[in-house]
């Protein structure tokens, strides 16, 4: 099957870099492809002196639209380009003699962009949000354009499905008045080729190690985990994430944190690493006692599941996606969000519980293999996209 990945502000090829948001569109390409279809990933130049096209890897190309300036823009910059980026695809497949037989848009803008190409070539496409600007208002922490509620809105309505990552965005997409009958049902899945149990791990002291993995924002709840630490005295916490070691110095998210570390007096015990490349993820993984995942508002969760696949019990508040991904008494335990006592009392009783926290970090791994592998995951996206194939429409203009 011929498939169109668009998206337009996250490149797979800057998917290594943690938290990056290429990095699932790249091992959903890859195990798309590796799956026999042919896939192409459409997505905005951002460099200057980036290649037109790419082979990321046998069977995933990835071709770099020429809308806007060639610099990384904000949701809210890259709104006005949409329509350039949307005329190039439709110019594109109407050129070259590759028409894909279904398109895949991720994040809004990049529906926004696919939904009018494919009214007027007449291929179906398929939405996935990732996060929803309704939910991420109601949660204090939403980002973009004013405009962006009502077009996720029009959108749900206008494409030929809709792809929820979690029962919680599933009911979310139902209340802004999406079509039951358009939504499916599919999580997002974890390398475990890459996250593994066995394997070297990041050097490490005597005390036990929390890890905290995301950017430096209020929203991942990295300074919740910081104050739980005060009922955690045998612990250390260590943050990966933000920017690189070498700019942290310069960056407010790190200072805001090392603040509040001295503040609560367990300064000696946080460590911000930065961002560290995707590939060296499993080493800090691995050298981790427990995951603690506590976000405000988290659509899905990609470390919780990276972590149990490399055998590390999880502590994640219990929103979203992570609600899902992380089964409470089997494979982590579960809180509230923004309560850093429930927090350090959750992390303080699993530590001291050495057996627990063995059947935990087992069935972490039978978990995220199981359920969450790329593998499981193309197969069921793969369904939906044949489901679709077929219904090529009768091109017509684009979306109001």
């Amino acid at each position: 099957m011929r498939i169109a990945m668009i998206s337009e502000h996250a490149d797979p090829s800057d998917g290594a870099a943690i938290g990056g948001r290429g990095a699932f569109v790249g091992d959903l390409s890859a195990a798309l492809a590796a799956a026999g279809n042919e896939v192409r990933v459409y997505t905005r130049r951002a460099a200057e002196d980036g290649a037109e096209m790419t082979r990321e890897r046998e069977g995933v190309d990835v071709i770099r639209v020429p809308a806007g300036p060639a610099r990384p823009l904000s949701d809210e910059e890259l709104l006005p380009y949409t329509k350039d980026f949307s005329r190039w695809l439709v110019d594109r497949w109407r050129g070259d003699g590759w028409i894909p037989e279904v398109a895949h848009a991720h994040f809004w803008t990049s529906g926004l962009a696919a939904i009018t190409a494919g009214r007027q070539t007449g291929v179906p496409i398929v939405q996935s949000y990732h996060e929803l600007g309704s939910a991420a208002r109601r949660n204090d922490v939403f980002a973009g354009p004013p405009q962006r509620i009502g077009y996720e809105r029009v959108l749900g309505r206008a494409v030929d499905r809709v792809v929820a990552q979690s029962q919680d965005e599933l009911r979310e997409l139902v209340r802004m008045g999406v079509p039951r009958a358009r939504l499916v049902l599919i999580p997002g899945g974890v390398d475990d080729d890459l996250f593994q149990p066995e394997g070297p791990a990041q050097q490490r002291g005597a005390r036990r190690r929390l890890l905290s993995v995301g950017a430096l924002t209020a929203r991942k709840g990295h300074q919740d985990l910081i104050s739980a630490l005060r009922l955690v005295p045998d612990a250390e916490c260590v943050v990966v994430g933000g920017p690189p070691a070498s700019a942290l110095g310069d960056d407010p998210g790190a200072r805001e944190l090392r603040d509040l570390a001295d503040r609560y007096d367990v300064g000696d015990r946080v460590h911000l690493v930065g961002g560290v490349p995707r590939r060296e993820m499993p080493l800090w993984y691995r050298s981790a006692d427990l995951l603690v995942a506590a976000p405000w508002y988290e659509p899905f969760g990609l470390s919780p599941l990276e972590a149990m696949a490399c055998g590390v019990p999880v502590i994640g508040t219990a929103v979203g996606g992570i609600a899902e991904t992380v089964v409470e008494g089997l494979t982590g335990d579960l809180v509230a969000q923004r309560d850093p006592r429930a927090l350090g009392t959750a992390i303080r009783r699993l530590l001291g519980d050495p057996v627990r926290h063995l059947a935990y970090a087992t069935a972490a791994i039978d978990r995220a293999r199981q359920v969450y592998s790329w593998k499981r995951v193309a197969s069921q996206l793969t369904a939906a996209y044949s489901a679709l194939s077929g219904l090529r429409t009768r091109p017509s203009g684009a979306v109001a």
